[in-house]
């Protein structure tokens, strides 16, 4: 996808409105228009990216500068508990819309919302097999 058929592109230069509750010159929040919780927030770049995969290291720097008092804001205003931080990547993953994107979502106990978590363990010698690949790859 282009940037021209993008609809996080349209929202962060204002072809599509938006309710923004946070804009810099390199970033726009704005409320999630199919929230999980009152206060679902989506934190972008205005630059085009597609995921994590392709983001320079200083588009990411500008979101992550912004995430916490973002965050703060969020749970004040809302009054939960809690708030989860999410960024899919890839259609597996729940990806749906192809522009880098963060999810803030807040949270209280009790509200229904969740997600399978179905946590494993490496048997005998995987964990060490997998280190050594994400290593190796990381000095690629």
């Amino acid at each position: 996808m282009n940037a021209s058929d993008c609809i996080f592109c349209k929202i962060a230069s204002g072809e599509i409105p938006s309710h923004r509750v946070l804009e810099t010159g390199d970033v726009v929040a704005f409320l999630d228009v199919s929230p999980l919780a009152p206060g679902h927030t989506l934190l972008i770049p205005k630059s085009h990216c597609e995921s994590i995969l392709d983001a320079p290291a200083a588009v990411v720097r500008l979101l992550s500068v912004e995430l916490p008092g973002l965050a703060r804001s969020i749970m004040r205003a809302t009054g939960a508990t809690g708030l989860n931080v999410l960024q899919n990547t890839g259609r597996s993953s729940g990806q749906a819309v192809f522009h880098l994107h963060i999810h803030l979502i807040p949270r209280r106990d009790g509200d229904g919302l969740g997600y399978r978590w179905n946590a494993g363990s490496y048997a005998g010698g995987e964990a060490e097999a997998m280190l050594s690949k994400i290593v190796g790859e990381l000095r690629d």
